[in-house]
């Protein structure tokens, strides 16, 4: 895949700081009253986790590669193609990437996987943990990739159970039962307590 002048730019800041910020799926559509959305009870605490992780990468010396990955679903989805679903909650700083995405896994059919060096620490947030969070952390580990993940920056909706009598599994126990998944695979989970030192050289 040929890169672009932008993404070749990124490429070199991912190579020389060695750390990557992904925003997954941080979208307009995940704002929707639920089911398109996620649960309001849990929407405002990750959305504003988001943006103080984003503030913080955004004033980190040197700075890491910023982002912001967009899902792009097929016509008719809240999340098509130039509607408002689509369109990424916070806006995008001109040193910062938009890749867009069709598959769970941010790698599958995008030149991240070029950009991105193998020894760089990537560091993921946003929406969709079961699907796109859980997909990406599983493809970055895979290439040897450090992923970091800090609790209370990424939702999900919640699941209606079509097997075993049904029911709703709620979105905080999935996003825990990923978050568990994902630690014992090698992803490292941490609290935004952290936050301070998670951009810094250490």
């Amino acid at each position: 895949m040929t890169l672009s002048d932008k993404e070749l730019e990124a490429s070199v800041v991912a190579s020389e700081s060695l750390r990557v910020l992904l925003l997954l799926d941080v979208q307009q559509a995940m704002l929707l009253d639920p089911p398109e959305g996620v649960p309001s009870s849990r929407l405002q605490v990750v959305k504003d986790n988001l943006d103080h992780i984003l503030k913080q990468a955004r004033l980190a010396r040197p700075p890491p590669l910023i982002v912001h990955v967009r899902n792009t679903g097929d016509a008719g989805d809240m999340d098509e193609p130039h509607t408002s679903g689509w369109e990424l909650i916070f806006p995008v700083e001109p040193a910062e990437l938009v890749v867009d995405k069709r598959k769970n896994n941010a790698f599958a059919g995008t030149s991240l996987s070029e950009i991105i060096p193998s020894d760089a620490e990537i560091i993921l947030a946003g929406f969709q943990t079961d699907y796109s969070i859980r997909a990406t952390c599983s493809e970055a580990l895979k290439r040897r990739n450090e992923v970091l993940i800090i609790r209370g920056s990424h939702a999900t909706h919640d699941r209606i159970e079509v097997l075993h009598g049904g029911g709703i599994t709620p979105a905080a126990r999935i996003e825990a039962d990923i978050e568990a998944e994902l630690e014992e695979a090698g992803v490292h989970i941490l609290d935004m307590k952290d936050l301070p030192g998670i951009f810094t050289n250490r």
